[in-house]
């Protein structure tokens, strides 16, 4: 039945809001919160303001349609909803994909509790089924340092109980098995923490992007002021390094440097790995990380193409709009450990309506689906276009009433969330690990690209000209490569010099 949950400040957080300022909405990736207007309001995010200010662009029905031409196969539901809204280059990647056969997935999760929560698994699902689609490796950041270095940074420096580093190791291994429960293919799929990976030609991928941002574009990105510990100030490089496949050497089949043998031929990085392009899925209050990547994409000692992204929408908090889902308010998120009577309170009790303050208001006026938080939870979960048409339909002419609507969102969530709990409960620590493992992913990318994909890595030749161990090609009409070339005419000039001696100073020098 309509309930008295009036459109506006839900009820549950009404007597929070009153007191608070006027604000601008504020999105990067440390803070989510909508506008409050002068009568302590808070208002839903403005995704059209923020394609503005963050420069990105809207993604069109264009984009669409291309997108099926490519792969032959329908856009995901989260696309053509437009909660995946925005990109930048999507339409290169999709070019890429069509000429060359393949590029490589990267997103990542900051592992803040020991369970993530329904929106944690928005950008995964859509992933998973990106791969799918393109059969293209993907990586799994988890960002346990960041965390840590956050959450001490949040505690003016103090450390607390319960958040130490090996804590946030313990969120990070918890999340994996939630990511993995979700139905990733380990053969090409790797995941991996930032304590346990770091390394390699990973990190020095990271050196080098350090010295190329100042304090004070990393403060003008992300925030941070003089009392930011250095650690958080210096993590950004590692989380934009991560979407280079150079990073990953044993992803494609080649050496990483690494203990306990540090192969010597593998301590240079791999050339031909930075000619592969890399797509990220992710919310747009990461996108900065990835404005201050693409700025510097190009200025690496092996230069990567600029990375591209297509990004969401956050999935609102229980209370409405001007939030997302946060695992620090328990009663802001439906959590993929909770039970199905918890799912069902939390909804009842703490979901925010579009009905009308009366049944009579409401069966006269109409509801609003665009602000109901069941029905927005439907729009992300529910694959069935008509019955998720007919539903706003049935709701905005009075027919469906609130507690209609929440009802079939419980239903659906408790599905998914029992499903998922039950595909859980088979990850042990050993699949675990097998996710983890650094070893030659198997993916075939684009069975038929308009150019042959060339080297064993299934990138082809680096723009440069690179093959896979970074030599230069050799040309087409049989003179060798570059380095072979500049060889023989030194020889060639060394044997000139040597002609031009005199008959004693040759042999005297051959008999020193």
């Amino acid at each position: 039945m309509a309930t008295g949950e009036a459109v506006g400040a839900p009820p549950a957080v009404k007597g929070d809001i009153e007191d608070k300022k006027a604000s601008q909405q504020q999105i990067d990736p440390y803070n989510v919160a909508g506008e409050v207007d002068e009568h302590g309001n808070v208002k839903a995010i403005d995704y059209d303001r923020l394609i503005h200010e963050f420069g990105v662009q809207p993604l069109t029905e264009e984009h669409l349609r291309r997108f099926e031409a490519v792969t032959g196969k329908k856009a995901h539901r989260l696309m053509r909803r437009k909660l995946f809204f925005s990109h930048r280059d999507f339409d290169k990647i999709l070019d890429a994909y069509e000429q060359h056969g393949t590029f490589m997935l990267y997103t990542g999760r900051g592992p803040s509790s020991g369970s993530m929560h329904l929106g944690h698994t928005v950008p995964f699902l859509f992933t998973k089924e990106l791969q799918e689609m393109f059969d293209v490796p993907l990586v799994i950041m988890m960002t346990d340092d960041e965390k840590y270095l956050h959450t001490r940074n949040k505690n003016e420096g103090h450390q607390k109980a319960g958040v130490a580093p090996e804590d946030f190791l313990d969120f990070a291994h918890e999340n994996i098995k939630d990511i993995v429960a979700l139905g990733f293919d380990p053969k090409k799929t790797f995941i991996y923490t930032d304590y346990e990976y770091l390394g390699g030609h990973f990190y020095r991928n990271t050196s080098e992007f350090e010295s190329l941002v100042t304090f004070n574009q990393a403060a003008g990105a992300f925030g941070f002021g003089n009392s930011t510990n250095i650690g958080l100030i210096a993590y950004g490089a590692k989380q934009c390094v991560a979407a280079f496949p150079s990073s990953y050497p044993d992803l494609f089949g080649l050496k990483d440097y690494r203990g306990p043998d540090y192969p010597p031929e593998a301590k240079r990085r791999h050339r031909s790995l930075a000619s592969i392009p890399t797509l990220i899925p992710c919310a747009i209050d990461q996108e900065p990380y990835f404005r201050i990547l693409r700025d510097r994409c190009e200025r690496m000692t092996d230069p990567h193409p600029k990375t591209s992204l297509i990004l969401s929408k956050f999935l609102t908090a229980l209370q409405g709009p001007g939030g997302k889902m946060s695992a620090s308010d328990p009663n802001s998120a439906i959590f993929m450990s909770d039970t199905p009577g918890q799912i069902k309170n939390k909804i009842n009790k703490h979901a925010f309506s579009g009905g009308r303050e009366s049944l009579e208001e409401h069966r006269k006026l109409g509801g609003n689906p665009d602000v109901d938080v069941a029905y927005t939870y439907l729009s992300y979960f529910l694959d069935d276009e008509e019955e998720l048409e007919e539903l706003a339909k049935r709701y905005r002419s009075g027919e469906l009433l609130t507690g209609e609507m929440k009802q079939r969102c419980i239903t659906e969530l408790q599905k998914f969330v029992t499903e998922f709990q039950e595909r859980r409960k088979k990850v042990t620590d050993e699949v675990m690990r097998e996710y983890m493992r650094p070893r030659k992913l198997e993916f075939g990318g684009n069975p038929s690209p308009k150019q042959s994909k060339g080297s064993a890595t299934g990138a082809g030749k680096a723009s440069n000209g690179a093959d896979a161990d970074g030599e230069k090609a050799a040309r087409d009409d049989g003179r060798g490569t570059k380095g072979e070339r500049k060889a023989a005419k030194m020889a060639e000039k060394k044997a000139q010099k040597l002609a031009q001696r005199p008959k004693g100073a040759e042999d005297g020098a051959e008999g020193t």
